[in-house]
């Protein structure tokens, strides 16, 4: 048996954000109408907490592809050589349970995470949208960009992030990849300051994101925290606004963002809107008026993760990417002769 490698490089170009868009919409459409399955994801911590290991396995009915991300998490590697979010998506089809592709997961991530931002913001922010503000300068940050790019006619970007040498890689990375006016800001305050959309993708464990900031019909793509004790929004971002999700079950066991805020007593159990894949399918309504605040909140789903991978290795076979290894073999156990 032969099973498809796909590194990063290849990844970023098998998988542009457009086209992954798409596969998103698809995948999130399937998942809120029963049509895949997504286990809630198995944390491993590390003594001391230096970093962890995410286990995400998932199956997507219309695709017959089940997989498995396995990811590690370090967060400290930030501005090192290292990835903060390194791993491997395995897909495997789902008739006989053959392996047949190990791609890249540090790329898959950070486009899929995006990308599902741009399905949301598609649906949720308002059609004449224009102003971004991008919380954080890592991977993420730049990824947004891109997605909010594809979603919306974003005349201008402002940045803003704890450490200002990052902030000005960001903005001379982005003006050198995009035809787009970036603006460095020395506060989250003033980044937000008038945002039609706000990008949340930082690392932060309190919140970076305050309620009294948002201007009448924000949408925010809070994208960061994807654990329970951990937010970058204060409750009273997420009280005034519509919240929506990529899955209920997930966020009512690993927001922090809204599980903070409901147990400070902001909001009710009642306060997350519907999932993405429920406006795709048409089964609830979106923004429903120009002054509304929308809030997606992101975790980043197994499912997401299966249905890019899966798209990458369907284009890797076509154009002859990706390298294959001979892995695993015959069912059959050779016979032991006596001597």
């Amino acid at each position: 048996m032969k099973v498809l490698i796909i590194n990063q490089a290849e990844v970023h170009q098998l998988l542009p954000i457009g086209e992954c868009m798409e596969v998103m919409a698809a995948a999130l459409t399937a998942l809120s109408q029963g049509k895949a399955i997504n286990p809630l994801r198995q944390i491993l911590h590390l003594p001391n907490k230096p970093g962890l290991l995410g286990v995400m396995p998932g199956y997507v009915e219309g695709l017959n592809a089940v997989g498995l991300k396995v990811v590690s998490v370090f967060h400290n590697n930030r501005g090192s050589e290292h990835d903060s979010h390194q791993g491997a998506v395995l897909v495997f089809e789902a008739n006989h349970g053959c392996l047949k592709a190990m791609v890249d997961a540090t790329a898959i991530t950070a486009i899929r995470t995006a990308a599902v931002s741009g399905v949301a913001t598609r649906l949720l922010a308002r059609e004449d949208a224009a102003e971004l503000a991008i919380l954080g300068s890592g991977v993420q940050a730049h990824a947004h960009v891109n997605a909010m790019l594809e979603a919306r006619s974003i005349g201008r970007v402002r940045v803003w992030s704890p450490n200002p040498d990052h902030v000005k890689a960001f903005v001379r990375n982005i003006s050198e990849q995009q035809d787009i006016t970036v603006i460095p800001t020395t506060s989250a305050h003033d980044a937000v300051k008038g945002a039609d959309i706000v990008c949340t993708t930082t690392s932060a464990r309190e919140p970076v994101l305050m309620g009294e900031w948002l201007a009448p019909g924000v949408h925010i793509n809070a994208v960061g925290s994807s654990m329970a004790l951990a937010r970058e929004l204060d409750a009273e971002a997420v009280a005034r606004s519509r919240l929506f999700v990529d899955r209920r079950e997930s966020t009512v066991n690993e927001a922090g963002d809204y599980l903070m805020a409901r147990k400070e007593g902001t909001i009710s159990d009642h306060h997350i809107q519907g999932e993405i894949g429920e406006i795709l399918a048409g089964q609830i309504a979106g923004r429903q008026s120009e002054n509304e605040i929308t809030l997606f909140k992101s975790l980043g789903l197994a499912v997401e993760d299966i249905a890019s991978a899966h798209f990458v290795y369907q284009k890797a076979m076509q154009s002859g990417l990706g390298t294959w290894v001979e892995f695993g073999g015959s069912r059959r156990v050779p016979s032991l002769r006596r001597g």
